[in-house]
């Protein structure tokens, strides 16, 4: 029996126009990707106090990219620096790393090309070092050597 206030039977009704089948599917993708793309975890995320305070990136766009950061972390023995470094930009053959320093000491303002990146004197304050090499492979040493 047909009722013509019934939303199930209104709902199967549209669902036989294909068009309009379509157009729901359409829109549900659509839906999907713009969840999953506003969804992703971002360094504001993690808890420890992350502050990006100097980058350096090679010019060249034809070879390996090479990117450098030097981060401030107020809590020094935070477990999300890996998940820091891994959120960081990296190229197929590239290389990033990612310096840590002690928010609560002098941190620097510029890196370089060339090791030791930075200025020796802000050696002692470095935590940590993220590396992540032209093969993919990651590396996070909790005691760095001074420099």
């Amino acid at each position: 029996m047909f009722r013509p206030n019934d939303p199930i039977q209104q709902f199967m009704m549209l669902l036989k126009n294909k068009k309009n089948l379509l157009l729901l599917v359409l829109a549900l993708i659509i839906g999907y990707i713009v969840y999953d793309s506003t969804s992703q975890p971002t360094v504001a995320d993690l808890k420890g106090g992350f502050r990006e305070v100097a980058l350096y990136r090679n010019e060249n766009n034809t070879g390996p990219i090479v990117r450098i950061y030097a981060v401030s972390v107020q809590d020094t023995l935070s477990k999300d620096m890996l998940k820091y470094g891994d959120l960081m930009p990296y190229t197929k053959y590239g290389t990033t790393t990612v310096y840590f320093f002690n928010a609560a000491k002098p941190v620097p303002s510029s890196l370089v090309a060339n090791e030791p990146h930075f200025d020796p004197r802000f050696s002692p304050n470095c935590l940590a070092i993220y590396r992540k090499d032209a093969n993919g492979q990651v590396s996070l040493d909790l005691t760095p050597k001074s420099f």
